[in-house]
């Protein structure tokens, strides 16, 4: 494959084009070697000046579908999260869904009042004698991680509201639970140190049990960025209108119609969403 060839990134910029990447996305969401092989040399034959990573990406997912259905899927789910970019507030909202999943109310960007000053709390979720909150950090590269210092400055935040007490729900609770999410990884260094003070640390790559992509397959919370029918365009424009998940966008076809999609458009791309879901059960 030519290393010289460079690629368009979803925010327009160009980078050269590292097969290195390719191959270890693919390896990292469980692909063989032979669908590997297959893989890029596929693509190397379609490799041109100027392709974007999402044209490169929907093809590398269709041929893995050939291969292995939930693997694509598993594949998919990382590169969406990278989608829910470039600024973190999705990824927020998204972390929201996962609390409402499991049963609590969750609202996004709290002012809070700690001991000595205010802040800025991603998230907030509550149920019963719950009140959980929580730090959602977002990378837009995979190689990207959440390390010591960021579980650092979070660990400093939940000390200084942990001795408070918070209104919701008309009711006064205090914090019970301390969550730092990543949609990438996070150092082995942040690991030790979130637990050891009690911090609930959840990432693609921890932990081993209950990580992200566990989470997102067992509760069908796909990202409606995994719909390869859609343009980067339309997927904005639908994670605007407050649909992140594609059991949302399944139930949610009237928004669809209202932010500008065509009914064949929005066809093809309910099938998808369905055979994704489909797919991680």
């Amino acid at each position: 494959m030519n290393h010289l060839i460079t690629i368009t990134k979803s925010d327009g910029t160009r980078q050269l084009f590292e097969e290195e990447k390719l191959v270890n996305s693919l390896r990292n969401a469980g692909a063989t070697d032979g669908a590997l092989d297959d893989i890029v040399d596929e693509i190397g034959k379609e490799m041109h000046d100027g392709m974007s990573t999402s044209e490169i990406y929907t093809r590398a997912f269709a041929l893995l579908k050939k291969h292995s259905m939930p693997i694509a899927v598993k594949y998919s789910i990382r590169r969406a999260m990278l989608e829910l970019g470039p600024e973190g507030f999705p990824f927020e909202k998204f972390v929201a869904r996962i609390f409402k999943a499991w049963g609590f109310e969750a609202v996004t960007d709290q002012i809070l009042r700690g001991e000595s000053v205010e802040h800025e709390m991603d998230v907030v979720a509550w149920k019963e004698g719950q009140l959980s909150m929580a730090e959602a950090k977002f990378h837009n590269e995979y190689g990207l991680k959440s390390d010591l210092k960021v579980a650092l400055y979070v660990k400093a935040r939940f000390d200084d509201l942990a001795p408070m007490e918070f209104e919701y729900d008309g009711q006064k609770r205090k914090l019970t639970d301390r969550w730092l999410f990543t949609n990438t990884k996070f150092t082995d260094h942040a690991i030790t140190y979130g637990t050891f003070h009690g911090m609930k640390l959840m990432g693609w790559n921890y932990p081993q049990k209950g990580n992200m992509h566990d989470v997102i397959a067992e509760n069908g919370l796909h990202p409606v960025t995994c719909i390869t029918v859609l343009t980067h365009q339309q997927k904005k424009d639908i994670i605007a209108a407050g649909i992140l998940v594609c059991k949302d966008f399944i139930e949610q076809q009237s928004v669809l119609k209202n932010i500008g999609l065509k009914p064949e458009e929005i066809g093809r791309a309910v099938i998808e969403a369905a055979a994704i879901i489909k797919s991680a059960k």
